[in-house]
């Protein structure tokens, strides 16, 4: 039997080195993988290296075999909305080929990798339909032969498929909060909290070029961050300053947690080959309907960053819907078109802005019912030009100092305002 299995597998694809497991060792694993911590030895001297990875199978049977330089602990569960099996392990470094992220075969229909969280790696597989984890298991090194981490996947129903996933979350703990800092004492500075785009596992878009959107944006948001510090007038809050992945709804709650006063998110867009040709920024405003189809496109896009990341959005239902309750507040729909309004008359003389500069769509990441937030797409990362001035360490920089001084002149038009209602108040009292 073990030479048919092995013989089945050579001849799909050749890695019989990573089948060489003796029974035993293989054995570790079993059906309830989904819901299981996969031991081995804790990793050592920074983070483990992964050199390879590779399909093998058929639409009834499907192995992921990943070359590591030494073994690690891993978890593995499924996600349904779309189908997905996840691969949580400890901080990895992947040095795949670049065409790795792109390798489809049997159940598996794409997958993708990158860092999740601090000291935490993901990737994520896609899959044709609902799967079962038949065995999950890390072997060691060898000679000269790497460790690997090994997935057999097997199609199954789905109702059993809805038991396992149902049995896995129950044994999951969720991606611990970002930490609040509280401001000192009398420090009364309005809290800016700014918001770059995707991360880690997410990169984004690319527009077919050898940059990630997750990263111009970062470089972006932080060349505001130190010139909004330098000011000194702000207190300035990332809700990343890395490639780490951030939940959409971990994004919004870290701007009520810190009592944010505004919240400006950066992204860059891109249109697919055959699209045509687009270039520009926009700032976009909260809206349950969107300003026109490019806007409801670049919403529905963005708001599956949880998806891509392989986050259960299974707890977020009550919370978003309570949300859009809460955007009634007119005080805040009021403030996010000042400071959309602000950036756009700050930034035109540095930026080319897209034909509607002042767009609004359903972005999950600006429903901070009490908080006045904006969206701002800095260019097409798909444009030569656009992606001439976001990639450059000049561009950013006039990028971000036209942007603060949109911050500036917002807050200055809101406090011009709430002086001049005051003395409207004032007036009104009879004497």
């Amino acid at each position: 039997m073990r030479a048919v299995f092995c013989a089945f597998f050579l001849g799909v694809l050749t890695f019989a080195s990573c089948l060489a497991a003796p029974p035993a060792r293989a054995g570790q694993a079993d059906a309830a993988a989904e819901a299981q911590p996969n031991a081995a030895r804790p990793a050592e001297g920074g983070p483990a290296t992964a050199s390879d990875a590779r399909l093998a199978g058929d639409a009834q049977r499907t192995r992921l075999v990943i070359d590591l330089d030494r073994a690690v602990e891993f978890h593995a569960f499924t996600l349904a909305e779309p189908y997905r099996v996840i691969l949580d392990l400890p901080e990895v470094a992947f040095a795949l080929r670049p065409e790795s992220n792109q390798l489809k075969r049997g159940l598996v229909a794409a997958y993708r990798f990158g860092v999740f969280a601090p000291g935490k790696a993901r990737m994520v597989l896609e899959v044709t339909g609902p799967v079962a984890i038949d065995k999950a298991f890390v072997l060691d090194p060898v000679d000269d032969q790497p460790a690997r981490l090994v997935v057999d996947l097997v199609k199954t129903d789905p109702d059993s498929f809805a038991r396992t996933a149902a049995r896995s979350a129950a044994q999951r703990t969720a991606m611990p909060a970002t930490p609040i800092v509280p401001p000192e004492a009398g420090d009364a500075r309005p809290v800016v909290v700014l918001d770059p785009g995707h991360g880690g596992i997410d990169s984004g878009t690319s527009g077919y070029s050898a940059f990630a959107e997750k990263n111009v944006v970062l470089e972006t948001a932080l060349a505001v961050r130190d010139l909004l510090e330098r000011s000194g007038a702000y207190r300035v809050v990332m809700t990343r300053s890395t490639d780490t992945f951030v939940p959409l709804g971990e994004r919004v709650r870290i701007a009520r947690a810190h009592r944010a006063d505004l919240f400006v998110s950066f992204h860059a867009d891109a249109l697919a080959r055959g699209e045509g040709q687009a270039r520009g920024a926009s700032v976009y405003t909260l809206s349950d309907t969107a300003s026109d189809a490019d806007a409801a496109h670049l919403a529905e896009k963005e708001n599956k960053a949880d998806l891509i990341a392989g986050v259960d959005l299974s707890d977020e239902t009550d919370e978003v819907a309570g949300i859009l309750v809460d955007l009634a507040q007119r005080e805040t729909r009021n403030f996010s078109a000042l400071l959309a309004r602000s950036l756009v008359g700050a930034m035109k003389n540095t930026v080319r802005f897209h034909r509607s500069p002042l767009k609004s769509a359903g972005f999950r990441v600006l429903r901070a019912h009490d908080v006045p937030s904006v969206l701002v797409e800095v260019g097409y990362m798909s444009s030569k030009e656009d992606l001439k001035l976001l990639t450059s360490p000049d561009g950013r920089g006039r990028i971000a100092e036209s942007v603060v001084v949109g911050i500036n002149q917002f807050f200055a038009q809101k406090a011009a305002g709430l002086h001049a209602a005051a003395d409207d108040d004032k007036a009104a009292v009879p004497r």
